[in-house]
């Protein structure tokens, strides 16, 4: 991760300690720490390793931050985040993923998680707001809710694009200004929701 250009000590460290194996099917697990995604069943996949180090360090987490992710999917990026993070809230559209990353991440001794089900493009509004906000899937545009639902000088990281092709942006609200920066182009699965794909 440091060769491809990952700085930021915390995020390494938390890297490192979140078993990524533990987040992939048994027959997948000989390909755990490769830097590839892997598929997790229900169409899903686990983003690769540099995608989420690149995440989590435009994030800038603090350990007093609260984080909104949107997509728990296995719940790999989760453990991340809340290794590095006060408090993390995840909301995952499939009921069957959030109980099995929910199962998971308790096992692994994580209590400062909180899940829900539901359109991840509504965020969580009666926890807002948030210091900083994830999308992990691909999203035609930045969805209001989700913006309104971050904290002055909060940061919001989310691909933004086609359905197959995005560019991950990192959203900044710098007083009433909002500036966008590129991060890298990538590709998720599509983001369903009102604000998302249909």
């Amino acid at each position: 991760m440091r060769e491809l250009g990952i700085h930021d000590d915390r995020v390494l460290a938390a890297l490192c300690r979140v078993p990524r194996h533990r987040f992939v099917p048994p027959q997948l697990r000989p390909y755990a720490y490769e830097d590839r995604p892997l598929p997790i069943g229900h169409d899903q996949t686990i983003s690769q390793p540099y995608i989420v180090a690149l995440s989590t360090e435009a994030l800038a987490l603090t350990p007093t931050g609260r984080v909104l992710e949107i997509g728990t999917g296995s719940g790999y990026q989760t453990a991340v985040l809340a290794e590095l993070a006060g408090a993390v809230c995840t909301v995952e559209r499939l009921p069957e993923l959030s109980a099995s990353a929910q199962e998971r991440l308790g096992s692994l001794g994580y209590s400062n998680i909180r899940f829900r089900v539901g359109d991840g493009t509504r965020g969580w509004p009666d926890e807002s707001p948030f210091d900083a906000i994830l999308v992990t899937a691909g999203a035609p545009r930045v969805p209001e809710g989700l913006l309104a639902q971050l904290a002055p000088q909060g940061r919001l990281v989310i691909p933004v694009g086609g359905r197959f092709n995005q560019e991950l942006l990192l959203v900044r609200r710098d007083g009433e200004h909002l500036v966008h920066e590129r991060l890298c182009p990538c590709t998720f699965v599509p983001l369903i929701g009102e604000e998302g794909w249909t």
